[in-house]
């Protein structure tokens, strides 16, 4: 059995919290986590009372099978008293080099249509030239003060909001993203604290909190987000991307988005807007 007692240090109580609470999210009961791991019953049970401390690798080996994410994998292995094993340096680190420049190259060739890359709160580290140019042709983005989040902009009365098409359903299906698309699929602290700032505002109801919306099911194979420009409404659909095989704690977090028209019309209108947009500046 894998498991070591230290003389130096007792098993960790905080430990176990941490790989019961892990394994209640996941809704898997000892056993089934025992068979999928290839643990012992008998040790997951040991390290949960807090008798035990499991070597490194057998953590890591439960964190695996429990798809924990990277940042909460680090704090698994520092409450049973090992080193962090995924880097946390931040997303423009000299290490992220790679990355960041495959990502710049995607967001360049998306042009003429918006490509944003953002981290796990919707926080926006970089766009191409027409992210900023489609969005201020509805609003002087300029003006917005503070770090550019997007949920902020979509929910902001000052932002977008006045000009998305049916925003009551546009606003909980991106809240159902927020659930979906968490990093895994765990609301963290900072993304509850966003979600309530978005809940905040004006004639936004507080059980929209829960993520959950109920409407009919579109006829298209994507759910669109329209903008109101002129009487028209352009309508878009979005590519979410995000880094395989993540081995630090930055590129697990990144989310690229790309959006795209949905139709032939919307595409040309796209077009005129921008096109208007750089003439008047």
């Amino acid at each position: 059995m894998n498991v070591s007692s230290r003389d130096s240090k007792a098993p960790s109580l905080e430990l176990g919290n941490l790989l019961r609470y892990w394994r209640d999210v996941r809704g898997v009961s000892q056993l089934e986590l025992s068979l999928e791991a290839g643990i012992s019953q008998r040790q997951i049970s040991f390290i949960e009372s807090g008798r035990s401390v499991p070597g490194r690798e057998t953590l890591l080996t439960l964190a695996q099978a429990l798809d924990i994410p990277l940042r909460e994998r680090n704090a698994l292995l520092l409450a049973a008293g090992y080193a962090p094993v995924y880097s946390e340096a931040p997303w423009n680190a000299q290490e992220m080099h790679g990355v960041v420049r495959a990502l710049e190259r995607v967001v360049r060739q998306h042009e003429p249509f918006p490509a944003i890359v953002m981290d796990r709160h919707w926080n926006v580290l970089m766009t191409n030239d027409a992210a900023p140019r489609f969005f201020n042709c509805f609003i002087d983005m300029a003006a917005r003060k503070g770090s550019r989040n997007m949920l902020h902009l979509m929910f902001d009365p000052q932002g977008m909001r006045p000009f998305v098409d049916e925003w009551d359903s546009v606003a909980r299906s991106l809240l159902q993203r927020v659930h979906r698309e968490s990093v895994g699929h765990v609301i963290d602290d900072g993304t509850a604290r966003l979600l309530d700032e978005l809940l905040a505002y004006p004639d936004v109801p507080r059980d929209w909190k829960t993520g959950h919306a109920s409407w009919a099911a579109p006829a298209m194979p994507v759910i669109p987000m329209g903008f109101v420009s002129g009487g028209d409404v352009l309508r878009y659909f979005s590519m979410v991307t995000s880094v395989g095989a993540p081995q630090s704690i930055a590129a697990q977090e990144l989310r690229l988005e790309c959006m795209f028209p949905v139709d032939d019309a919307t595409e040309a209108r796209h077009h005129q807007l921008l096109e208007a947009n750089a003439t008047l500046r």
